[in-house]
């Protein structure tokens, strides 16, 4: 089968031949249709300092895809072969404290799809019955083949009661952009959303915010006295994984505000946490989604209304992927999925 591989250590990705897996115990393989690019696969291609501390070479990368199940072990009842699914990407031991108390999002030795075992970009992909999320059908291949960040969206803005709520959202890329219109579908009053890329608050203002501006302090301040925001926003999501983000987001927030953060930093942020005391403020760190409530939520939005398509702006065959990789990194791209196969 076809397959895009980490091949070695350094930048690049290779498109191979290899064997098709069969699946062991409790585990199903999936025949895949479409696979969307994450962020996290730039970082695997670009070889930097978090990919070479996670990542080993030789695996099949990507974690975000739809397909058909073509195979299941014997042992698997749950999922049948013909359903369409797409996969939670992390895989959870089951054993740990979180996992046996429900919180297996909160896994202690989680292992990633596409990053520790071998994940979507190929045409078949291996996966545990139980990380198998069967798509409904009114959820098209495009979108079910970006649930995953949906979900993370979803886990984001819904960490906290958004109705009535002034909501500020610091970064404008696919995952904000999502959280946007989830926060405009759940109710919230104003949502504002910062990021640096013109084109990215272009969509963000499509998929339901009421502001979306240049980032920084003073242009925020200016939007909330144009919007009648008198006290502060009360829910912020950071998505951006930009230090300076967090200090908007703490120096604009209201006191007994929430905030959740989202976005990774490549440097320690330089912030001033004396605010987030005297504020009172409640902060929740987001990794993933909460399995399988927010997948429940997010299909669930899908069918009542809530419209996440304009974030996928290109689509790619994955012998192209050269192209998807590079239209990402141009900043022309929002969402992009790559067709494997037709089936």
């Amino acid at each position: 089968m076809k397959a895009l591989v980490k091949h070695h250590i350094g930048p690049g990705l290779e498109l191979q031949e290899i064997p098709i897996p069969e699946p062991g115990p409790g585990e199903v393989r999936i025949a895949v249709r479409n696979a969307a690019i994450c962020g996290t696969d730039l970082h695997i291609d670009a070889w930097d300092s978090w990919a070479a501390e996670n990542v080993t070479p030789g695996v099949t990368v990507g974690h975000e895809f739809i397909g058909i199940v073509d195979a299941i072990a014997p042992d698997v009842a749950t999922i049948a072969v013909g359903d369409r699914v797409s996969g939670e990407g992390h895989v959870v031991c089951g054993t740990c404290r979180n996992c046996r108390a429900g919180d297996s999002h909160n896994c202690r030795n989680v292992e990633s799809v596409g990053i520790q075992r071998n994940g979507g970009f190929a045409e078949f992909v291996v996966i545990p019955a139980t990380n198998a999320y069967v798509v409904a059908d009114h959820v098209p291949d495009d979108v079910g083949s970006i649930l995953d960040p949906l979900g993370n969206a979803v886990h984001t803005a819904l960490s906290f009661d958004l109705v009535g709520e002034d909501v500020l959202i610091t970064g404008a890329g696919p995952i904000g952009q999502m959280a946007a219109a989830i926060a405009r579908h759940a109710g919230a009053r104003h949502i504002v959303v910062t990021d640096v890329s013109e084109e990215r608050l272009e969509l963000a203002r499509q998929l339901g915010a009421s502001a979306a501006i240049q980032a920084g302090e003073a242009n925020v301040r200016t939007t909330m006295e144009a919007l009648g925001i008198v006290e502060g926003f009360d829910v912020a999501l950071e998505m951006s994984g930009h230090p300076s983000a967090v200090q908007d987001i703490l120096a604009t927030v209201n006191h007994g505000g929430k905030v959740a953060l989202l976005g990774l930093y490549g440097q320690t942020p330089d912030i001033d946490l004396n605010q987030a005391i005297l504020k009172g403020l409640t902060i929740k760190g987001i990794y993933g989604r909460e399995m399988f409530e927010t997948w429940y939520k997010a299909t669930s939005m899908l069918g009542s209304g809530l419209d996440i398509a304009p974030v996928i702006t290109h689509n790619f065959p994955l012998e192209k992927f050269k192209d998807a990789f590079d239209a990402l990194r141009a900043g022309t791209a929002s969402k992009v999925v790559l067709n494997v196969s037709n089936g």
